[in-house]
């Protein structure tokens, strides 16, 4: 691949944007015969929805409205949620936006910025993708240890057997050959994720009837400096929540007319995030008030068996979702007759990065199934879980790392990086005034979120480094 800088050539000349070159490039997107993808908008709904709703990406945001209150905290999920549908849109419109396809976040960074469009973004990316996945094995760990008390009240086993545990599931899983390998897991996660969300906004209902109304506090709790801290903290957790970075991805594998398709794929799946992702918040903050945990399912209390059902579903899910899901840094590339498969997954693309660089990999093609290859793969993955589980299990902090992974790394992706791009590479608008008005939006919004990128760093280093000194290593939480 080249590396080098783009070209000033290619960059966009928005005085030639007439109508009759916008309906032309239309025709010629419609004409397109190069073997694109076939999927319905429905299709793009359906990928957008369940790459970015998952158990471990709402289940902080009642801890986070709690964090901010009432007012900010209602502005923060409702801003945040029209501010991704937005950075979305705006993605999908950057399709061929100088006549070539670009299936990653590296390569349309790329084709935009030039090298360090490229190099940022993968960083972005790799940041995103190893705190992901820390957060989503101590949340997974969590549930399995929840259901685990269910059953034996009186177990021996902490938090970091069940982490161990479930990194060894994951190891296992990493060594099938490709993603097809997963397509039932991934089925039987695509309903546990819509068995968790209805089951828990249900229980999270209950209990808050069940409760005594008058003893719920909704008033901030600590100091004027954790307040601040907390408030920071939480803006990151929010923004993992809308954590998606393969929207280009997911828009290859959609039949042409591929942006008008993905504009209507993008808007039904915000749809569905509205419904989840604003109810479980507001309810789980109206039933526990400041006294809900960081991972919902800790403060629900009865009934006993529908907690355990939603610890269930919660864990099927995020098996998948730790293989299968938005962020990487790599993509595989799988050929069968004319279609091309190309998948974007969580763990695989870190291990494929480093395999390019091999000699297994150099020696044997894509899809071969070498001795060399599956050693290498072995070797990769054992040292990639093995690091991933070490960390969950010193430190198991769910919620932490769930704001320091938005902050650091779905922030500049989902936030930042789409307005720059667009304002760089997009087709602005003819009429002045809404062009004066698409320039301010964007640079409002990169410049608001690459602030809360740097609060929400702050405020998770700072309750990092307080849950160490309260907590010691290896903690049984």
């Amino acid at each position: 691949m080249d590396l080098s800088p783009l070209p000033s050539s290619v960059a966009v000349d928005e005085s030639a944007d007439t109508e009759g070159g916008q309906k032309k490039e239309e025709k010629e997107e419609d004409a397109d015969g190069d073997g694109g993808g076939r999927g319905t908008w429905k299709h793009g709904a359906f990928h957008v929805a369940t790459t970015i709703a998952t158990p471990a990406a709402y289940a902080p945001l009642p801890f986070a409205v709690a964090s901010l209150g009432w007012s900010f905290g209602v502005t923060s999920l409702v801003s945040g949620t029209l501010a991704t549908w937005y950075s979305s849109i705006l993605i999908a419109s950057l399709w061929k936006w100088n006549g070539k396809k670009h299936i990653t976040y590296r390569d349309l960074a790329e084709s935009i910025f030039g090298l360090w469009g490229y190099w940022g973004i993968a960083f972005f990316q790799q940041i995103a993708c190893l705190g992901n996945n820390i957060a989503v094995q101590i949340a997974a760990a969590s549930s399995m240890k929840a259901v685990y008390k269910y059953f034996k009240e009186d177990g021996i086993l902490t938090l970091q057997h069940f982490i161990i545990f479930f990194g060894a599931f994951e190891l296992f899983l990493s060594q099938l050959p490709n993603i097809h390998s997963l397509r039932f897991l991934n089925a039987i996660c695509t309903s546990s994720t819509i068995g968790f969300a209805a089951t828990t906004i249900g229980v999270t209902i209950y209990n808050g009837k069940e409760m005594d109304r008058n003893a719920v506090s909704y008033i901030v709790q600590g100091s004027s400096t954790g307040k601040t801290f907390g408030a920071f903290n939480a803006l990151g957790a929010i923004a993992f929540s809308f954590g998606d970075a393969m929207l280009p991805e997911i828009q290859n594998t959609i039949r042409e007319p591929a942006r008008k398709n993905m504009y209507k794929g993008v808007s039904a799946a915000y749809c569905i995030i509205v419904i989840t992702y604003w109810q479980l918040a507001f309810c789980g903050y109206w039933a526990f008030g400041s006294d809900v945990q960081p991972y919902i399912l800790s403060s629900l209390t009865n009934p006993k068996w529908s907690i355990v059902m939603a610890n269930l579903f919660a864990v099927i899910q995020i098996s998948g979702c730790f293989q299968v899901s938005s962020t990487t840094l790599k993509i595989l590339i799988f050929w069968s007759h004319h279609l091309k498969y190309l998948l974007q997954i969580y763990c695989r693309p870190t291990y494929d990065y480093f395999e390019e660089r091999t000699m297994f990999w150099k020696k044997y093609p894509v899809g071969g199934f070498s001795l060399g290859k599956k050693l290498n793969r072995f070797v990769l993955t054992s040292l990639y879980m093995a690091t991933i589980t070490l960390i969950a299990a010193a430190m198991p902090f769910f919620g932490d790392f769930v704001s320091i992974c938005g902050a650091i790394g779905f922030t500049p992706l989902d936030f930042v990086f789409p307005a720059l791009a667009y304002m760089k590479g997009g087709r602005m608008p003819k009429e002045p005034k809404l062009k004066v008005l698409v320039r301010t939006l964007n640079f409002l919004i990169a410049s608001w979120y690459s602030v809360v990128a740097v609060l929400g760093c702050i405020g998770a280093i700072r309750l990092i480094t307080e849950d160490i000194k309260t907590y010691r290593f290896f903690h049984d939480i």
